[in-house]
């Protein structure tokens, strides 16, 4: 690990945070006490997103890149922009509100969704990539 590597990651981070607020905030609007944005607009993109971009981006792939460049977006943007404590923390004020409801659906729509969501995006990047089955190729790959 690299000075320059921790860097990537860092700005990545702060670009995928400052994305993450910026969509939260949007969807405020529509979101009438679910947290809408959370669940679409951010985990499940985010979740597209990683799983798109890591099998496509395979050194071994279509669209080869480097190390860092792999880290700035699986590990920076990506773990920046997803939001899974602030996903427990809106399912926790959801039950303490009384909403288990909604809480069972925020569960159930993040978890299934976001699943979907990075299936589908390797499923797309493989089909693209030669039919790669991988996604990650360094343990710090999955930790985002």
């Amino acid at each position: 690990m690299s000075f320059f590597s921790c860097l990537l990651v860092m700005i990545g981070g702060a670009i995928g945070t400052l994305g993450r607020f910026l969509v939260g905030y949007a969807a405020r609007p529509i979101s009438h006490g679910f947290p809408w944005g959370t669940v679409l607009g951010i985990n499940v993109v985010g979740s597209f997103i990683i799983g798109f971009f890591g099998t496509l981006t395979l050194a071994h792939g279509r669209f080869p890149v480097s190390e860092n460049t792999r880290l700035f977006v699986m590990v920076g943007l990506c773990g920046g922009y997803t939001t899974f404590s602030s996903f427990s923390l809106q399912t926790l004020d959801l039950i303490r509100s009384g909403a288990w409801e909604k809480a069972l659906a925020n569960v159930v729509l993040s978890c299934a969704l976001c699943v979907l969501a990075v299936a589908a995006g390797h499923g797309i990047a493989s089909h693209l990539n030669g039919h790669a089955i991988e996604i990650a190729q360094l343990d710090i790959e999955e930790e985002s």
